[in-house]
């Protein structure tokens, strides 16, 4: 009998992350014990409002925990021009009673890492606020973490400035805090996670899934990700695939760390804020901090995404 990887997801739905909230919740290998939302894609109200209806029109009983609504230290900047202006408009789900946790999302992480018996992995589809601020309220919580699987940064260009990815961007500090918390860290970044498309194929494929495919069909018309015509960006379930599926990917161990600055008028301004810096040679750095995923086998994980889906629409309807 396989052993459940326990696991806490902290995300900022978001399209893409509903799909990886979607499969999750539905893997046969996961223990998903808490869900933890921060603004990002849209405002932390409105990610914790799609949280909750996703995780109750899958009919799961996960809590769900209300996280920061602003980066540490900077000014939020959504993405509400990519998902829209809710984060998943385009279905009518159903009328979900769902309340979130009555406290902070970092204290929810606490309180789940400190009643678990084995550590947890902590999965990271969104900036890293809340997690920094969890290692940096209560550093003792870092031994309860076996790993941080985030999707995040880039060895390439970015989609936000010219160098950083949009949740690095967000929240570049906090980034920073995680990569330097000595917390071993895998980091599905941009560059990866762009290749990894659903094609009009596997689009249609997943249009025939029943109700949850209904769902997710109606939720791309709206993603601007990508196109129906030339492929819809999968970032977030990259992170879910290498967690369950880790041979979809190529990976590297090197040092990582985030620009903070400029340069331009102030802190995390001008074209380098936010990026993702990897020493993949090794050259300044003694010591490796993260395993960084170089590339995907795309035809594998279009097929596993797909199967994954259809899984999740046959639990619904057990």
């Amino acid at each position: 009998m396989t052993t459940k990887t326990p696991l806490i997801i902290d995300t900022d739905p978001g399209i893409d992350d509903a799909v990886a909230l979607a499969i999750a919740l539905n893997h046969a290998n996961l223990d998903v014990r808490l869900i933890t939302t921060v603004s990002g894609n849209v405002d932390v109200r409105q990610t914790t409002e799609n949280t909750l209806k996703l995780v109750s029109f899958m009919k799961k009983e996960v809590p769900v925990a209300k996280g920061c609504d602003q980066p540490l230290l900077i000014k939020l900047e959504d993405a509400s021009e990519i998902h829209g202006e809710t984060g998943m408009a385009g279905f009518e789900f159903p009328k979900s009673h769902a309340k979130a946790l009555p406290y902070h999302a970092v204290e929810a992480m606490r309180k789940t890492l400190e009643s678990s018996e084995e550590p947890v992995v902590i999965l990271a589809i969104a900036a890293l606020t809340n997690i920094a601020l969890l290692f940096s309220l209560y550093p003792e919580m870092k031994a309860k973490v076996s790993k941080i699987v985030m999707m995040g940064g880039t060895l390439s260009r970015g989609n936000t400035n010219s160098s950083a990815e949009f949740n690095t961007y967000v929240d570049p500090h906090a980034a920073q805090i995680v990569f330097q918390s000595g917390v071993p860290i895998v980091m599905v970044g941009l560059d990866v996670t762009s290749t990894a498309v659903l094609a009009s194929k596997e689009v249609e494929l997943i249009k025939g899934l029943g109700r949850v495919g209904q769902m997710f069909h109606a939720l791309f018309q709206h993603y601007r990700g990508g196109s129906l015509k030339t492929g819809l960006k999968m970032h977030d379930v990259c992170a879910v695939a290498y967690l369950v599926q880790p041979e979809l990917f190529q990976t590297q161990a090197t040092h990582v760390e985030v620009a903070l600055e400029g340069p331009g008028e102030g802190p995390s301004e001008g074209p380098a804020a936010g990026c993702s810096v990897a020493d993949l040679k090794m050259k300044y750095h003694t010591d490796t901090n993260c395993e960084v995923c170089l590339a995907i086998d795309v035809p594998a994980f279009q097929e596993w995404l797909v199967e994954n889906l259809e899984m999740s629409g046959d639990k619904l309807h057990d």
